[in-house]
């Protein structure tokens, strides 16, 4: 029988995998905890570290929505 986490787990190393790969959501910044660059996973094994969900969340706090627009024509 399979348990939940031998189900999940290759469709999450995907998922981080695609995130990481095109650097989007956390893996847009530095995790200021384990110290790998942006586009790359945290050292621990199916996880982001909170710090970096929070550098993340930091930096799209700081942009302001017509400039990000603005750049974007």
């Amino acid at each position: 029988m399979h348990t939940a986490s031998t189900i999940t787990d290759p469709a999450l190393d995907a998922l981080y995998e695609t995130l990481r790969l095109y650097q989007h959501g956390a893996f847009s910044v530095a995790c200021p905890e384990c110290h790998v660059r942006a586009g790359e996973l945290c050292l621990t094994r199916r996880s982001v570290h909170r710090a970096r969900r929070r550098a993340y969340r930091d930096k799209v706090a700081a942009v302001e929505l017509v400039p990000l627009l603005v750049a974007a024509a």
